[in-house]
C-alpha cells in the first residue's frame, strides 16, 4: 500500500462515477492518470504504479480486478440486512432460526425448516417444510423452495427462482392414451457458494438426487431438469436448458441459450459456445476445447462446415 493507511472507504464505484469514500480500480498503466485524478479515496493498481506520487491511497495487487470484487464483496457484507422477522412474516414454531438472521415482510417460514446463521430471507419468499438453508446465504425477494430442499452457506438466490419443484417425467399409458405423472420425490441439494439468476428454475430428482456443485453460477432464466449433476465452479448463462439426469462435470463454461438433451454428459473443462445444442446421451469431452453448434462439435470443425457452406453458396 502507498499512502494514507487511515483512509477509509465504503463502496466500490468506476472510475468516472467515483466519489469520496469510493475504491475503484485500474488494469494497465494508460488509465492510471485518469483514476489518481478522480474523486475517488482509493485506487486498487498493478505494480505499475509503485513510486507514483500522489495523494490517493494506492493499493498494489498482481491481479487489480480479482482485488476489486474481492474488496467490493467484502464492503457489501458490511451493509448487511437488520437480524430478526418482520411482524408481517411467518415463521412456523417448528422452524429452526440461526443468530441474525433477517426474514422480511410477508415471507413464509414452514415447519421443521431450519435457516443458518445470519441468512436473509427477502420480501415474498416461501421456504418449503423441512428445507435446511445454511449460514451467510442470500434469498432475494419472491423465491419459492420446496420442502426438503438443502442449501449450503454462502448460497445467493435471487428474484423469482423456484428451487425444488416437480421434474418434468410423465409415463403414458397406452390403453387410455393418458400421461401419468411418474413419482418426484427426490432431493435438491445445492452446496456452498452457488449463485442463481432470477427466475431460474431447478427441480428436484424423481427418485434420487438434484445436485449444484460447490463454487457453481448460475445466470437468470436457466432451467435444470430433475436428477441433473452439476459440478463444482460450473457456469452456465442466461436462458440455458438441461433436461433430466444430465452430467455436467467441474469448471465447464455453458454459453447462453445452450440445450443439453437427456443423459449427456458434459466433461471436466469443456466450454459450450451460445444457442449449442447437444443431444440425449451425447459426451462431449476435452479439457479446455470449445464446441459450437447443432449438434455441439469441436469449435475447428463447425467453423470448417460453415465455410463449406459458404462455397457451396457462391457455386449457386
Amino acid at each position: 500500500m502507498v499512502g494514507d493507511g487511515g483512509i477509509e472507504v465504503s463502496k466500490v464505484a468506476s472510475i468516472p462515477a467515483a466519489v469520496g469514500g469510493d475504491l475503484v480500480f485500474i488494469e494497465d498503466e494508460k488509465n492510471l492518470d485518469s483514476a489518481l485524478h478522480s474523486k475517488a479515496s482509493a485506487v486498487i493498481a498493478s505494480d505499475f504504479a509503485e513510486g507514483r506520487g500522489t495523494s490517493k491511497v494506492l493499493l498494489i495487487a498482481s491481479h487489480p480486478r480479482l482485488a476489486f470484487a474481492l474488496a467490493g464483496e467484502f464492503l457489501r457484507k458490511r451493509a448487511e440486512h437488520q437480524p430478526g422477522v418482520h411482524s408481517n412474516a411467518f415463521v412456523h414454531s417448528s422452524a429452526k432460526l440461526g443468530t441474525g438472521v433477517s426474514i422480511d415482510a410477508n415471507a413464509t417460514v414452514h415447519g421443521e425448516a431450519e435457516i443458518g446463521n445470519h441468512t436473509w430471507i427477502g420480501a415474498g419468499c416461501v421456504i418449503g417444510e423441512g428445507t435446511n438453508i445454511g449460514e451467510d446465504c442470500k434469498i432475494y425477494p419472491n423465491v419459492t423452495i420446496y420442502p426438503g430442499a438443502k442449501l449450503g452457506n454462502r448460497v445467493i438466490v435471487h428474484a423469482g427462482a423456484v428451487l425444488g419443484s416437480d421434474g418434468f417425467g410423465y409415463v403414458r399409458d397406452s390403453a387410455s392414451g393418458r400421461h401419468e405423472k411418474f413419482p418426484q420425490i427426490g432431493k435438491l441439494e445445492i452446496e456452498d457458494d452457488v449463485e442463481i439468476g432470477a427466475n431460474t428454475t431447478i427441480d428436484r430428482g424423481a427418485l434420487e438426487v438434484t445436485r449444484i456443485g460447490r463454487g457453481t453460477k448460475i445466470d437468470n432464466l436457466v432451467h435444470i431438469g430433475h436428477n441433473c449433476q452439476i459440478g463444482e465452479n460450473v457456469i452456465i448463462a442466461a436462458q440455458a436448458g438441461f433436461s433430466g439426469s444430465i452430467v455436467i462435470e467441474d469448471n465447464v463454461v455453458i454459453g447462453g441459450q445452450v440445450g443439453v438433451g437427456e443423459h449427456a454428459r458434459i466433461q471436466e473443462g469443456v466450454m459450450l459456445g451460445g444457442q449449442s445444442g447437444v443431444l440425449p446421451k451425447k459426451i462431449l469431452r476435452g479439457k479446455g476445447i470449445a464446441f459450437w453448434g447443432t449438434p455441439a462439435k469441436p469449435l475447428r470443425d463447425y467453423l470448417k462446415q460453415l465455410a463449406a457452406l459458404a462455397r457451396l453458396g457462391k457455386r449457386e
